[in-house]
């Protein structure tokens, strides 16, 4: 089966930064915050502080990944440059997400940028308080804070435009479905992807029906299941995840299968599970048909992150930086 990882993660040089401070490397794929907290970051034989193209290409092989879509977040420090190298080398391998703090005075500009010389035709904003933005900015709605309407205004002029949205879970200020909702009624021409299933409990299902209610309306609403497993506290010897599979057959029962995205959050999270059991783990259920399995595999990714157009506009791009250096080296 072809396979389209749709949450993933390469590290040229690891710079994390959030609540806890900043991410140092300290070798053996192990990081440590600025308030001591000591993370295995990477797993055993994907590099000692980075993950590179050229050892994900294997893992690729191996797993029968024929895609994947590079993520932002500041777990590992933007990697926006080397996920537009990346991009830009294999666009019919990788499709690329930037990420920006919309808080920065050069914001937009940075937006622009990206969109307009690099070709990035999707944008990843890391809003958890665990994780994210909120974790060094006072509580703001993604929805209605005029910085973000600022960036979102601009993207508008971009049919097609995909916002990928990473909002913790629900004891966060950063928990906002409602706002998803707001903006994808707003902008009925760009599309929407939240991240982990909106970090479900497979103990408190209602809660998780309730968001999904949220957003069964609109079609231009998706959800990726990435590092579920890691949410419900699954790990290796639960496979295949009884936990997990109760959220995503709700989903499904909600959303249905076309609007559901496969993917890992790897690096980190195959340090908890093999990457091979996150590539497999739904092959070894019943939720969903062979027709449905393929859709959330694959053609769900293809659809939102790899858009003919899209594509070509990566192609298309040409970045001064590259000219600079060659007539400066």
């Amino acid at each position: 089966m072809k396979k389209i990882d749709g949450h993933l993660h390469l590290v040229r040089a690891l710079a994390g930064s959030k609540c806890q401070g900043r991410l140092t490397p300290l070798g053996a794929g192990y990081a440590i915050w600025d308030n001591g907290e000591v993370i295995k970051l990477i797993p055993d034989g994907w590099g000692e502080d980075d993950v590179l193209v050229e050892k994900y290409l294997e893992v690729m092989k191996e797993n029968q990944i024929e895609k994947a879509v590079l993520l932002q977040g500041t777990l590992n420090g933007y990697q926006n440059y080397y996920s537009y190298q990346v991009a830009k080398q294999y666009p019919d391998k990788f499709s690329a997400a930037f990420a920006v703090d919309p808080f920065a005075d050069f914001a937009l500009d940075i937006v622009k940028r990206h969109v307009e010389v690099l070709g990035f035709r999707a944008i990843k904003f890391e809003i958890s308080q665990g994780g994210g933005l909120h974790g060094f900015h006072q509580p703001f709605s993604l929805a209605e804070h005029a910085k973000v309407s600022q960036i979102m205004h601009y993207l508008a002029d971009y049919p097609g435009f995909v916002v990928t949205v990473d909002y913790g879970d629900s004891s966060q200020t950063s928990y906002q479905p409602e706002a998803i909702v707001a903006l994808a009624k707003r902008y009925p021409k760009l599309d929407f992807v939240v991240c982990h299933l909106s970090f479900p409990n497979a103990d408190h299902l209602d809660r998780l029906e309730n968001v999904l209610t949220q957003f069964a309306p609109y079609e231009n609403i998706y959800t990726d299941i990435s590092a579920i497993q890691d949410i419900e506290g699954e790990r290796s010897e639960a496979f295949p995840y009884p936990r997990c599979q109760k959220d995503v057959k709700l989903a499904k029962d909600i959303l249905g299968a076309k609007r559901i995205i496969w993917g890992t959050d790897s690096p980190w999270s195959a340090t908890f599970n093999t990457y091979e059991q996150l590539a497999t783990w739904l092959s070894e259920t019943e939720i969903f048909t062979a027709e449905e399995l393929e859709q959330v595999m694959y053609e769900n990714a293809l659809k939102v992150y790899f858009k003919p157009d899209h594509v070509q506009a990566l192609k298309d791009s040409v970045d001064p930086a590259v000219a600079f250096l060659q007539d400066n080296k």
